[in-house]
């Protein structure tokens, strides 16, 4: 008789499978990718800007309210300044001052150690200036001085370098004149929109991501305790949770402002002490449906203090409704902080963020000027969207009654 050979085929874990439902579901896949995107677009930053100033302020009011696609010549002239040298890594994270001042043109000529240009300006004026070429090209300590036609001899560094014109001349229109394009059109200011929008969606992601990491590390921790020891730590945790869970949201997070002052970190901090209400109850919920399932008495019995098996045996079998809070909670950070960043107290200018964009450009809708509020608020309305989307889809994949089939 012939004898098969059964081989041992280990059951794939519930997070295998969960994966594996995930990325069937193409209503999943889509709105991770879109989280993904913006996030990498956000560390990347400053990177990835046309404009890598300091919160994308660089302001050229000779260029004030372009429409989207709007592209023009610009001059970059040397600052008379020590050049700044910035890393990979600080200009990624803050931006990176600029060795230049831009001047838009409309034309330019040269005219022996000069260049003469043509202001740009929509009306039309024909406003003219120049400079020496090798003001534009170094940072001069001092004027340069003529020798001849063909050279000029100026001071770097304390140092007398000598140069032909014509080098001077070639290397400016290689390097200092470029066209700039303005992809999604300028403000008031005439700072580029684009950039502004890139460095704001930082905010957005972080106060994401921070208040969220708040409210679970607070609400996980009085959940839990709640669930599992039960009796008079219960009906305390319980007051104070009905007592948070009374006060709306919003008010909450404006008296918490207003207590920490207006800030960056402070609208993060305000947030996430606000939203680790629903965290607690769900974690205590499901901890309360588990103390007295057989591993968690033998656990007791074997010894294991309560500390380990709430976080070695119980907290990994009631993380799945906690995955779809967050990626709610996510969604509502977002609506918070642009809320209160409409409101004057969010995050401060100079600093962007889409919240605080739409404030400083709604009344330009009535001025045919919409795009400037619009479109901050289509990238409200898509990462919400997304991670409201991501939520359902993890509610679906996650749920014990259906990972088996």
């Amino acid at each position: 008789m012939n004898f098969r050979k059964k081989t041992y085929q280990p059951s794939r874990s519930p997070g295998k499978l969960a994966w594996k439902r995930f990325r069937k579901n193409k209503a999943g896949i889509i709105p991770l990718s879109v989280i993904l995107l913006t996030i990498i677009i956000a560390l990347l930053g400053y990177l990835i800007t046309p404009d890598p100033t300091p919160f994308a302020n660089n302001q050229q009011l000779d260029i004030s309210m372009q429409k989207p696609g709007f592209a023009v010549a610009m001059l970059n002239v040397r600052k008379n300044e020590p050049e700044i040298h910035t890393s990979l890594l600080r200009k990624m994270l803050t931006g990176a001052k600029s060795n230049y001042y831009e001047v838009p043109v409309s034309s330019y000529t040269f005219k022996g150690d000069s260049i003469n240009v043509t202001l740009f300006d929509p009306e039309g004026s024909g406003l003219r200036r120049s400079w020496n070429i090798a003001n534009v090209v170094y940072p001069l300590l001092k004027s340069p001085v003529k020798k001849d036609d063909s050279m000029i001899i100026h001071t770097i560094d304390g140092q007398l370098i000598s140069v032909h014109t014509g080098d001077l001349q070639s290397l400016i229109e290689k390097q200092n004149l470029q066209k700039k394009h303005f992809w999604l059109g300028t403000d008031q200011f005439g700072r580029d929109l684009l950039s502004r929008l890139i460095i704001g969606s930082r905010v957005s992601i972080s106060v994401g991501f921070i208040s969220v990491g708040i409210s679970l590390i607070v609400g996980i921790l009085l959940g839990s305790l709640a669930g599992y020891f039960g009796g008079r730590t219960d009906d305390v945790i319980m007051w104070f949770i009905n007592v948070v869970w009374s006060i709306p949201t919003l008010l909450l997070v404006i008296a918490i402002t207003f207590a920490l002052g207006r800030g960056f970190w402070q609208i993060f901090i305000a947030v996430g002490l606000t939203m680790w209400v629903e965290v607690a109850r769900v974690v205590r919920g499901q901890i309360i449906s588990m103390r007295e399932k057989e591993f968690v008495e033998a656990g007791k019995a074997l010894g294991f203090s309560g500390f380990r098996i709430i976080t070695r045996h119980i907290l990994p079998n009631v993380m799945s409704p906690v995955i779809v809070i967050s990626a709610a909670n996510f969604a509502a950070a977002i609506l918070i902080e642009a809320g209160l960043s409409f409101l004057g107290i969010g995050v401060q200018p100079p600093m962007p963020s889409w919240g605080s964009m739409i404030r400083e450009y709604y009344s330009f809708i009535i001025l045919n000027s919409a795009y400037l509020a619009i479109i901050p608020g289509v990238a409200i309305v898509l990462l919400v969207l997304a991670f409201m989307t991501l939520g359902n889809t993890l509610r679906d994949v996650l749920d014990v009654k259906t990972l088996e089939n």
